[in-house]
């Protein structure tokens, strides 16, 4: 089975955005340690090196253990730590959501929205530079989002992992905005974390430069 996490700072500061990337690593830790795969499939770089404005978490398990894995997560995140960025800063509370994604499979797309170019896939260099063009990109006209694949060693292979890349994409800007469209106030997070945290996390950020 396959669950999709979305980790989100509602574009809240920056601070908020070190904690996407923090809790992002922490996801991947403890799915691991359970014998769940799991890998960050999707991220939005944050302003500042080292933070993320969002990232999207791919597990796949046991459909009743990954399941219940990902319920302990979803939700708001409370952080507790003295900000690394504002010395002075007197906040130590910072928000972060987590919540199920929901990708559509691919027989769900319309293929006529999508371009599909071939490219030549990188290698180590020299001799062992692949030289046919198996890597594959998708580009979804309508928006200008774009996922490359150049993992598998078929262009067949390529072009179904460049569509998944694509549509988690996709549904990850699609729930950003839905999230947008439902706060009055980013700056206050007025919905995203004014409820009862599923997890406080206690530890000191790290400021990464």
């Amino acid at each position: 089975m396959k669950i999709y996490l979305q980790i989100t700072s509602g574009r809240g500061p920056v601070e908020c955005c070190r904690v996407v990337a923090e809790v992002s690593e922490m996801i991947l830790a403890e799915a691991l340690q359970k014998g769940f795969d799991a890998e960050i499939v999707e991220r939005e770089e944050g302003a500042t090196h080292g933070t993320l404005f969002s990232a999207v978490a791919l597990l796949r398990g046991d459909e009743d253990n990954v399941s219940d894995f990902a319920a302990t997560w979803e939700g708001t995140i409370q952080w507790v730590a003295q900000s690394p960025y504002r010395k002075f800063h007197k906040r130590k509370n910072w928000f972060v959501g987590v919540s199920r994604l929901a990708v559509p499979e691919v027989s769900e797309w319309d293929e006529r929205e999508i371009r599909f170019q071939t490219l030549r896939a990188s290698g180590p260099g020299g001799q062992h530079v692949n030289k046919t063009e198996t890597a594959v990109r998708a580009l979804h006209v309508p928006t200008g989002t774009i996922a490359t694949a150049a993992d598998q060693r078929s262009q067949m292979q390529n072009k179904r992992l460049a569509m998944e890349r694509l549509q988690v994409k996709l549904a990850a800007q699609k729930q950003e905005k839905m999230l947008a469209a439902t706060q009055s106030n980013w700056h206050n997070h007025n919905t995203l974390i004014r409820g009862n945290p599923v997890r406080t996390i206690k530890k000191e950020l790290q400021y990464i430069k």
